[in-house]
């Protein structure tokens, strides 16, 4: 699955329209001067996701797991994430969505 690398200045949503922001990145490795996320970092989904809260649904989104990244491109031993990856948002079980992200680096 080939996809350009995710770096901490990605945009990126979950379901219901919440922005995510990794918890952590590669300090030794950047691209257009922002640094490449890896797997397994979590992303926090802000309070402006827009899913239904307890009683109504199962909202709102807080964090996101990747379920997949790179399988060939490493950084610190660990895969590098990239937009066509999946991720799982807790406690809803939705996926998460790349809006935006570097378009010169792909990974595999």
């Amino acid at each position: 699955m080939a996809g350009f690398l995710l770096h901490t200045d990605a945009t990126v949503r979950c379901a219901h329209t919440g922005a995510a922001q990794p918890t952590a990145s590669s300090a030794r490795v950047k691209i257009g001067n922002q640094a490449v996320v890896t797997q397994p970092t979590t992303y926090t989904v802000s309070p402006d996701c827009k899913a239904p809260r307890p009683t109504a649904g199962n909202g709102p989104c807080v964090t996101a797991s990747w379920t997949s990244a790179a399988t060939r491109v490493k950084v610190d031993g660990r895969p590098v994430l990239l937009d066509s990856g999946a991720a799982t948002c807790v406690p809803t079980g939705t996926g998460l969505t790349v809006i935006a992200t570097q378009e010169r680096v792909r990974g595999v």
